[in-house]
């Protein structure tokens, strides 16, 4: 069942994908022939001088080749013909040909080196970001892909296809706005599985606001994920330290929210209902002062009494879905470790 609703979500999203797109600009970029990416290869290799038999191992590569092979299966045809006459090439097809198996990742400097011939490096880039992002590394893949433009690609749909699902990750809207709409221009021509995640990644990022509950609970998932990879250091603390910040700011907005509230109720509770009884003696003895309540400095305001803090979260419950209760607990849990240290 699972697998039937999934193919129902795709097949609309590329049903409205393809009636979107009939009016939609003409791409920039267009996908490479199999053959003129396969002459390319086999040049490269007569550039390199090697020997017979490695020429014939690589025509055994291209051997089942065709304009219907898939992007990401010419991508690897591609890397396997490098490996057969570049060291460095073989060494990291080998690394992206099974799950990351350290922490540290072997150096790849020979990726940007002037000497290393753009049709290689472009492509190898390309190759090894992919499984950079499946390895869920998305800076990693991000300095990879970064700057790479489609014409420099032998994938050029892949290639927007993961520079798209990185900034998605990194909660880069505008680039990954640019590139979801440079992919999407040529829909037609780039495999069905991009076009229909494509579609669902613009709509999601083009509704991301700045500093909102959503906002903020994905970059405390980003946290997770780079502290489950090991990862303490100064950026990973930057960013921490920005998710308290919106944190305290959309906590005291509804705070500030709550006063507003309570102090327009509190102009009408000396409004009554009906004409007061002759026998009843109505009191009221006090000089009508109110006592203001201290909320704090902007600094440590976030630190609210037990029954203030649960209204806040209700509040929460009430304006946004309920499992981002869960990250504000999470966030006054934070501030109560913090204070007992």
């Amino acid at each position: 069942m699972v697998i039937i609703a999934i193919q129902a979500l795709l097949g609309t999203a590329v049903a409205v994908a393809q009636s979107s797109d009939t009016a939609a600009k003409t791409p920039q970029w267009k996908a490479s022939s199999v053959e003129s990416v396969k002459s390319k290869a086999m040049e490269w290799l007569k550039e390199r001088n090697v020997e017979q038999p490695v020429r014939a191992k690589a025509e055994e590569i291209w051997a089942g080749a065709s304009e219907q092979t898939k992007e990401e299966e010419l991508l690897a045809h591609l890397a396997a013909t490098f490996a057969l006459a570049d060291s460095n090439a073989e060494k990291l097809a080998a690394l992206c040909s099974q799950p990351r198996a350290s922490m540290i990742l072997p150096d790849q400097a020979w990726l940007a080196d002037p000497r290393t011939p753009p049709f290689v490096a472009c492509n190898m880039r390309l190759f090894y970001a992919r499984w950079l992002v499946q390895e869920m590394l998305f800076e990693e893949a991000r300095q990879q892909i970064s700057g790479l433009e489609p014409s420099d690609a032998a994938a050029p749909a892949t290639l927007l296809f993961y520079q798209s699902v990185v900034y998605h990750k990194l909660l880069e809207k505008q680039s990954g706005l640019k590139t979801l709409d440079a992919l999407l221009e040529g829909a037609e021509t780039s495999p069905r599985r991009y076009v229909a995640v494509a579609r669902l990644m613009r709509d999601d990022l083009d509704g991301l606001q700045q500093d909102s509950l959503d906002h903020i609970a994905r970059r405390m998932d980003d946290i997770r994920r780079r502290l489950d990879l090991g990862r303490t250091g100064p950026k990973v603390r930057k960013v921490e330290d920005g998710v308290i910040e919106s944190l305290d700011k959309l906590i005291k907005q509804i705070e500030d929210e709550q006063q507003q509230q309570q102090s327009a109720g509190g102009g009408n509770t000396l409004r009554p209902s009906g004409p007061a009884q002759d026998s009843v003696p109505m009191g009221g003895k006090g000089p009508g002062d109110v006592t203001r309540r201290d909320i704090g400095s902007e600094s440590d305001w976030g630190n609210l009494p037990p029954k203030e803090r649960e209204e806040a979260l209700q509040q929460i419950g009430r304006d946004f879905p309920s499992h981002y209760r869960d990250v504000i607990e999470q966030y006054f849990k934070k501030l109560a470790s913090e204070g007992s240290e």
